[in-house]
């Protein structure tokens, strides 16, 4: 009669068909460039980008009179300043002053982006007390005075008014921008410098405080 009995090597030969199978499927994941690990990995949330652009949704609302009028002013966003639309009001309408078109202008940048504007990261660093005025004696026609010296601006400050008054009255017929500024005191003046809005000042805005030609 044939023994029923358990036999060792019949169990030994079984864990080593069993060992050899793991192996060969870990070889198989190894060439197939699948790395094992016993640790779990957590990649974290997908980074996520400022696109500086607003929703093609977004549109100007029609005209409403008084001197409301549509214009592209420069917010900061990221590392550079970009063109956003907004609607000015001008003094009696006029859009064709160069000191009422400043301030109206200025006014807008001082401004904070509304929601869909923060959302797309735009914001401004124009102080909310700058005010500007008009030319001062022996200034050029087209100058125009802030009340504090362009060096004590934030640079991106100086870039967005720059780039927000180029396409405007505000600016000289070569859409050049002439600024200057007072002293602290408001008695003193500084040169006043006439700024483009070039791919430079758009692109770097921290190089504003350097740029511009004296006059």
């Amino acid at each position: 009669m044939r023994s029923t009995a358990h036999r060792p090597g019949t169990a030994r030969g079984r864990l080593r068909v069993a060992f050899t199978v793991v192996a060969l499927l870990g070889a198989l994941a190894s060439g197939c460039g699948i790395r094992s690990t016993s640790v779990p990995v957590d990649a974290g949330a997908a980074p996520s980008r400022v696109g500086c652009v607003l929703p093609k949704s977004r549109e100007t609302a029609g005209e409403s009179g008084g001197g409301n009028l549509p214009v592209r002013v420069y917010l900061a966003c990221g590392s550079r300043v970009s063109p956003v639309e907004r609607r000015v009001t001008l003094p009696d309408g006029d859009d064709s002053e160069r000191l009422p078109v400043a301030r109206g202008l200025l006014d807008a940048l001082q401004a904070q982006p509304d929601s869909e504007e923060e959302a797309a990261g735009f914001r401004t660093a124009v102080p909310r007390d700058l005010k500007v005025s008009g030319p001062r004696e022996g200034d050029p026609a087209a100058a125009l005075r802030l009340n504090r010296p362009l060096k004590d601006l934030p640079s991106f400050a100086l870039a967005q008014i720059v780039c927000t008054y180029a396409d405007t009255a505000a600016a000289g017929t070569d859409r050049s921008v002439v600024l200057g500024g007072l002293s602290g005191d408001g008695g003193g003046e500084e040169p006043v410098r006439s700024f483009a809005c070039d791919t430079a000042l758009r692109t770097h805005p921290e190089a504003a405080a350097t740029a511009g030609t004296p006059l």
